[in-house]
């Protein structure tokens, strides 16, 4: 385990190096003694100790900074408990963690089951055959969801795209002014439509679909687009700004289109 985790000397020498890194160059040794938790006597001490090793230079009465070799020391330490944190949150607790699945079969409790993305959703299939695989915790009919736990490998996902159309605004044709074909082909082709804007949602409808949300419609394209799916955004000319900057945070990448 990383010394400062399996001893509790060394995780209060790593604690005081960085409020002395945090505070310099006027460090007080009380308020260190209050956050890290031991006596003002065992903050000098230790402080002591750091300048001894060339950790820390003092200047002056209560006033120190960490020396080259002491940032190096502290890097080191905190990638460390870094690199166990990730082992921890990554392996230990992702093995045991648990998530819901659609069962494409029949599913006993305890089978070992493959487990893939299919229309933006997470489906689970018996047999452990596939890049990524899991255990199920539940028993399960086709069709229903079913718990799957200790989780092995990395599913593979193409990642999706986002097509955004725009479309006028009211006052400048709305709907009327949409170009009905081009509308119409990128709803069709896609795996799901999304619409941004009133003039949006009546193209849409007007070439026989009906967008799967009309509210915040980027941040469901991102989301979309992550799941593998091909997502068409349909959003009057005033909302495609909100749509691409809630895909730019989500770094998603897209195309804008005329509509």
């Amino acid at each position: 385990m990383v010394d400062v985790l399996d001893n509790k000397r060394a995780a209060t020498r790593f604690r005081i190096l960085v409020q002395i890194a945090e505070r310099q160059p006027a460090v007080s040794q009380g308020e260190i003694a209050e956050e890290v938790g031991v006596t003002s006597q065992a903050v000098s001490e230790y402080i002591r100790e750091l300048v001894d090793e060339g950790l820390v230079e003092k200047e002056g009465r209560s006033r120190y900074r960490v020396t080259n070799e002491g940032v190096d020391w502290l890097f080191r330490t905190a990638d460390d408990v870094r690199r166990f944190a990730d082992h921890v949150t990554g392996d230990v607790l992702g093995a045991m963690s648990e998530a819901a699945y659609i069962a494409t079969d029949d599913i006993d409790e305890g089978d070992t089951v493959s487990l893939s993305v299919r229309d933006g959703l997470l489906h689970a299939t018996p047999g452990g055959e596939g890049p990524a695989t899991g255990v199920a915790t539940t028993d399960a009919e086709a069709g229903t969801d079913v718990g799957v736990t200790s989780f092995e490998g990395v599913m593979d996902l193409e990642p999706g795209s986002v097509t955004v159309l725009q479309v006028p605004a009211v006052r400048t044709g709305g709907s009327r002014a949409a170009d009905s074909e081009t509308v119409s082909e990128h709803c069709e082709s896609a795996d799901l439509v999304v619409a941004a804007g009133v003039e949006a949602v009546v193209a849409c409808r007007q070439v026989g679909t009906d967008p799967a949300v009309t509210f915040a419609a980027g941040a469901v394209a991102a989301d979309g687009a992550e799941r593998g799916l091909a997502v068409t955004t349909v959003a009057t000319t005033n909302e495609v700004g909100r749509v691409t900057d809630a895909l730019r945070d989500a770094d998603v990448s897209y195309e804008v289109l005329e509509g």
